[in-house]
C-alpha cells in the first residue's frame, strides 16, 4: 500500500497502471467506513500476490485529485488500468464483494502464466532465438488458448519460418470466430500465399517471367495476382501491393474482390503493433500530457508506409 499525493500520482498511479491494475482508495481520517475498508484492502493486496497494486489518497489533503475523479463520498475506490479508470465502487464493501470486484478485472493464474511465457518469447525473438521463442509461445497458447494476441504472434512466427501445416492448425480457432478478426484473416491470406508459392508451378517463376506474360496482356489478372502472392511469400510486400493496385485500378470486383482483400491483409500485417502496457507514447508523459517545446515526433517509417498505401487504395476505390 502506498500513500499517493499530487506529486507522485503520475508515477504511482498512471505509469504503474500501464503494467499492473492499480486500485485507488480515496479516504479521510475522520471517515468511519474508511477505517474498516482499509485493512481489508491491504489484506487482499497481500492475498492476491502482486496481481494488483493498492494506493491510498487522502481526499482532504488532495482535494485536486479528488475533484479530478469526481469523488462525492468516501470511501470510494477506483480501479485504474492502462492509465484510465475502468471501474469503481463506493462504500465499505465486505471482503467477499471486494473479491468479486477484483476477480472481475484481474488476470487469473493461467492468464498470468501465459503472459509470462509470451514476454519470455518476445525476449527470445529479440535475441534471435527463434526455437526458444516458438516453444514459449506454444506453452503460452496451451495455457491460455483464448488469448488472441498470443495466437496471432504464434501463427505469425510459424508462417514466417515456413511451418505452414502447424500454422494452419493453430490459426483454425481464430478463423472460427464470427466475425473473423481482421488480423486472423490477414494471416490466412499470408498463409495461402505461402502455400501457393510452395505448390503452384508459378511459384518457381522469376519476376521477369511474370512481367513478360503481363506485358502481352495487361489485363491478365490471373498472372498479376499470382505474381503478387509469390511476392508476398518472399517478403516483397510493397511490390505485391503495387501489383494488386494494378488489378484494382482496372477491375475492382475481379475474382470477388480478392486483390482488395489481399491488399487489406498486407496492410494489416505491416501495421506496427500498438504500444503495449508500459510503453510510453513519444512526446507525452505516461499520463498523456503533451511535452513542451519542439519535441517533434517523427512517424514510424513502417506506419508511414502503411498510411501511404491506405491512401492509394482509397483513391482506387473512390
Amino acid at each position: 500500500m502506498i500513500d499517493v499525493t499530487l506529486q507522485n500520482f503520475e508515477t504511482e498511479v498512471i505509469a504503474a497502471s500501464m503494467t499492473l491494475p492499480v486500485l485507488v482508495d480515496f479516504w479521510a481520517p475522520w471517515c468511519g467506513p474508511c477505517k474498516s475498508l482499509g485493512p481489508i484492502l491491504e489484506k487482499l493486496e497481500i492475498a492476491y500476490e502482486g496481481r494488483f497494486k493498492l494506493v491510498k489518497i487522502n481526499s482532504d489533503d488532495e482535494q485536486q485529485l479528488a475533484s479530478a475523479f469526481g469523488i462525492k463520498s468516501i470511501p470510494t475506490c477506483i480501479l485504474m488500468q492502462g492509465g484510465q479508470p475502468v471501474d469503481g465502487f463506493m462504500g465499505a464493501l465486505p471482503e467477499g464483494k471486494l473479491r468479486e470486484f477484483l476477480d472481475k478485472h484481474l488476470p487469473g493464474e493461467h492468464e498470468l502464466a501465459a503472459q509470462a511465457d509470451a514476454q519470455e518469447a518476445q525476449q527470445h525473438l529479440e535475441s534471435g532465438d527463434i526455437h526458444a521463442a516458438q516453444a514459449r509461445l506454444a506453452d503460452a497458447l496451451a495455457t491460455n488458448p483464448g488469448n488472441d494476441d498470443i495466437r496471432y504472434d504464434y501463427v505469425k512466427l510459424l508462417i514466417s519460418t515456413g511451418q505452414l501445416g502447424e500454422a494452419a492448425a493453430a490459426l483454425a480457432p481464430g478463423l472460427a470466430q464470427i466475425p473473423v478478426p481482421l488480423r486472423f484473416e490477414a494471416l490466412s491470406q499470408w498463409l495461402n500465399a505461402m502455400e501457393f508459392a510452395a505448390t503452384d508451378l508459378r511459384g518457381t517463376w522469376t519476376l521477369e517471367q511474370f512481367d513478360q506474360k503481363i506485358a502481352e496482356n495487361k489485363r491478365d489478372f490471373e498472372t498479376r495476382f499470382a505474381k503478387s502472392r509469390v511476392l508476398m511469400a518472399h517478403g516483397g510486400w510493397t511490390e505485391a501491393m503495387d501489383e494488386l493496385l494494378e488489378i484494382i485500378m482496372r477491375d475492382k470486383q475481379w475474382n470477388e474482390a480478392a486483390p482488395r482483400k489481399t491488399f487489406v491483409a498486407i496492410l494489416e500485417l505491416l501495421t506496427p503493433p500498438k504500444p503495449k502496457a508500459g510503453d510510453q507514447i513519444p512526446g507525452k508523459t505516461a499520463g498523456g500530457i503533451e511535452l513542451a517545446g519542439k519535441s517533434a515526433i517523427q512517424e514510424d517509417p513502417q506506419a508511414a508506409l502503411v498510411s501511404s498505401y491506405r491512401r492509394k487504395l482509397s483513391m482506387m476505390l473512390n
